[in-house]
């Protein structure tokens, strides 16, 4: 890759069960595929990114908490998964403070970027930071630290009017911290059978077409039973549908990234 390594993703929603995990996991699996060093931060105190990789969260001994709050280095911390390439930061119970901890931190936002610019990290081609449902200090502190903002959304309109406030986040934090925070939006857990989701995407595209991979995944029974096994859809089930579309929308990603002129966050 000719771009600044590592590449940072923060994937987010402030809305819940629009398939933020789900794309983190499988966008990990499909990097780490191509042979793309691909490390994956857990910032969800919930776990489910520490779970999807086989890892039992509350057997997690050390997480990004104490990465970033007690300067662990970052050997001491992250695990390896069993899929050659990808690396995990587990979290653990002590991520669930970790948001009001960094109120207290003066210039909180930048945190995770100024340890992520580390020498260490350079052996890593992609960053994946999977952020909780929220707007709150722990999706500031991945925003401060991406390149991009990937924002799955589903059609249907709650998902969609929720996306007025992340939007405003980013513009936000483009003042203050990250100048050049990019995003796009991906459209998940489509039916293109649906007459609703047929005129939600209608009028996303509408309003942020440019801003829309044109990649769309679509409903896959395989994801939940991926879930259930602690494994990455793609590596799961490679050859369902779902599976075939992270792969399109791996290719779409990487040839944005190697279009852009990456600056780095100030």
């Amino acid at each position: 890759m000719n771009v600044s390594k590592p590449y940072i993703m923060a994937v987010c929603h402030q809305k819940g069960g629009v398939g933020k995990t789900t794309t983190a996991l499988a966008l990990g699996a499909c990097l780490a595929e191509r042979g793309l060093h691909t490390l994956m931060v857990d910032l969800d105190p919930s776990g489910n990114l520490t779970n999807g990789v086989g890892l039992m969260q509350a057997t997690a001994y050390k997480s990004i908490a104490d990465y970033l709050l007690v300067s662990e280095p970052l050997q001491s911390i992250l695990r390896q998964t069993t899929i050659p390439n990808l690396d995990i930061i587990p979290t653990n119970q002590d991520v669930s403070g970790l948001g009001s901890s960094l109120y207290s931190l003066a210039q909180y936002e930048t945190l995770l970027y100024r340890r992520f610019s580390q020498s260490e990290l350079d052996t890593y081609d992609f960053i994946i930071i999977d952020c909780p449902p929220s707007l709150g200090s722990l999706t500031i502190l991945a925003l401060g630290a991406a390149h991009l903002a990937l924002i799955p959304v589903q059609c249907e309109y709650y998902a969609f009017q929720a996306l007025e406030g992340l939007f405003k986040l980013i513009r936000s934090l483009r003042i203050k911290a990250n100048p050049d925070l990019a995003y796009r939006l991906l459209i998940s857990m489509y039916d293109r059978r649906g007459l609703l989701h047929t005129r939600v995407l209608e009028r996303i595209l509408e309003k942020m077409s440019k801003a829309t991979f044109e990649t769309r995944i679509g409903f896959d029974s395989k994801i939940r039973e991926s879930q259930m096994a602690g494994v990455p859809l793609p590596v799961y089930a490679p050859n369902t549908r779902a599976a075939l579309q992270f792969r399109a929308l791996t290719d779409e990603i990487l040839a944005y990234v190697q279009a852009q002129s990456i600056p780095q966050p100030a």
